[in-house]
């Protein structure tokens, strides 16, 4: 535990705090877009050690959060299909589609298997040659290549049972439609570590540019966060607007080039609806030419279900920054992790369950 207690330890926590308040002369706004690092600050209280003029937001890091309801809705049709075997990340089986989710469909006696990894659901459509084994790819960058690598795998296999519904996200181009916003409130980021370590950091050079913002590549314990925001800090108030890696111990600059090229072998760019705020161009992973054929939403013919979402949930505000999830009129009432309205109440790294875990219940 040495190397995460380092990360942890109170003294150096205070120490990072209390240079944050002599740095911080005025009023900033600062996002961090992973969901790991919202819970993070929430559950160790880390913005009551800030200033009372430094403001954290939380973005749209949340890969559960982010998955239209479109897609929840698809991966319903597809699970009640009598021949299918759906599979699929825990924290993917509770969100809510328009009138079910994939619990639900397993309560009905649908085959819904939760599993570790998408080699475990390759392993499956292995052991049931006559079922269809869909799994369901959802995430960001980290997530991208263990299932670019299941497709490579059943590709290698001749599997014709296994198939993807891919749901892959990529963390750039939602930043800069938040930072593009007229009345976008961010003025700097703290951005995931985990994305880094398969892409590096080039990514975000052009955006620190074009939107004068500092992006600081940040960790997920309490020191890292804090320091994070002391480095994103100093940038805002001596005016510079640059790249800044905190998270050196893991990431990169050039990232990690296996997967990369991996990636680049089974996925394309194309646009992509992000839950709560619409399509983004050139936000998501499909899966490219060569591996067609392992795409659920075209075997299964579901790419032409749509969905409106509740218009209760304000989702698409806390994700851009514009709202906090105490906001929500519904938050803690009509929304609950047991009746969640929204994915940000369901998913372990969203900030709806993040604020009701560790705030509304104290």
């Amino acid at each position: 535990m040495k190397h995460v207690d380092e990360y942890r330890g109170a003294d150096a926590a205070r120490a990072l705090a209390r240079e944050i308040h002599r740095t911080a002369t005025r009023p900033w706004t600062i996002m961090e877009i992973c969901g790991g690092q919202t819970h993070a600050i929430v559950r160790h209280g880390l913005e009551d050690m800030l200033p009372s003029t430094l403001r954290l937001v939380h973005g749209p890091g949340c890969p559960v959060c982010v998955t239209p309801l479109e897609t929840i809705d698809r991966a319903v049709a597809i699970a009640q299909q009598p021949t299918v075997i759906f599979t699929s990340f825990g924290d993917m089986l509770r969100v809510p589609g328009s009138t079910d989710d994939l619990l639900a469909v397993k309560s009905r006696g649908g085959d819904v298997r939760m599993v570790y990894s998408p080699l475990d659901a390759v392993a499956i459509a292995r052991q049931n040659p006559d079922r269809q084994v869909v799994f369901f790819a959802v995430g960001f960058e980290t997530t991208a290549p263990p299932n670019a690598m299941a497709a490579k795998e059943a590709k290698r296999l001749g599997l014709r049972n296994f198939s993807l519904l891919c749901s892959q996200v990529l963390v750039p181009p939602a930043m800069e439609v938040i930072l593009s916003a007229p009345d976008t409130l961010v003025q700097g980021f703290l951005a995931a570590g985990h994305v880094c370590t398969v892409m590096g950091t080039s990514e975000y050079f052009p955006l620190a540019k074009r939107y004068r913002v500092p992006i600081v590549v940040t960790g997920f314990e309490p020191v890292d966060i804090l320091q994070g925001i002391l480095m994103t800090v100093r940038q805002l108030e001596e005016g510079r607007a640059e790249v800044e890696n905190q998270y050196a111990r893991a990431v990169r600059p050039e990232g990690n080039a296996h997967a990369k090229a991996l990636l680049a072998e089974v996925f394309e760019v194309c646009d992509k609806a992000w839950r709560g705020i619409g399509v983004i161009p050139h936000s998501g992973y499909r899966l490219s030419e060569a591996y067609a054929d392992f795409d659920a939403e075209k075997r299964f013919d579901v790419h032409t279900v749509t969905a409106d979402e509740s218009p209760l949930c304000i989702a698409g505000a806390v994700l851009q920054g514009w709202k906090k999830p105490a906001d929500c009129t519904a938050f803690g009432t009509q929304c609950t992790p047991e009746h969640p309205l929204g994915a940000p109440m369901v998913s372990s790294e969203g900030s709806c369950a993040a604020y009701y875990r560790y705030r509304f219940r104290a």
